[in-house]
């Protein structure tokens, strides 16, 4: 259990059911998704919601998890590992909470590239497939 109340909100989400009804109440309406393959950063609680959502699905596999958290005041830095396909994947999510404690800026880094590649598909299709 993590002794930062606002982490602990985001591991709980993560460990639970990964629900947009649980993903939505820890987002800022100002919040920022900052994507490995999008070189735009995605503005508001809407777009932010699309692209963690979109994760939580296509990470959905059980093999998702956290093996490093650094936390130092409202940041904090997570380092996770998975399994897509038969390739690992490595990365860090670079979370920052606003005064209120909610998610206001939310950055993924991946590696190595062969996992880029493959994400950057997968992502594609699920928010396609979200877009209806």
């Amino acid at each position: 259990m993590s002794a930062d109340p606002r982490l602990q909100r985001w591991l709980d989400h993560m460990e639970g059911d990964r629900s947009v009804d649980s993903l939505r109440p820890l987002l800022a309406e100002d919040a920022t998704f900052h994507s490995p393959v999008v070189h735009t950063p995605q503005e508001g609680i809407e777009l932010t919601t699309a692209y963690l959502s979109a994760a939580d699905t296509v990470f959905g596999n059980g093999s998702f998890e956290y093996v490093r958290t650094i936390v130092d005041g409202d940041d904090a830095m997570l380092e996770f590992t998975a399994e897509l396909d038969g390739i690992h994947i490595n990365g860090i999510d670079i979370i920052h909470w606003n005064a209120n404690g909610l998610i206001d800026d939310f950055k993924v880094m991946v590696r190595p590239l062969k996992a880029i590649n493959m994400l950057w598909k997968m992502m594609a299709a699920q928010l396609e497939k979200q877009a209806g």
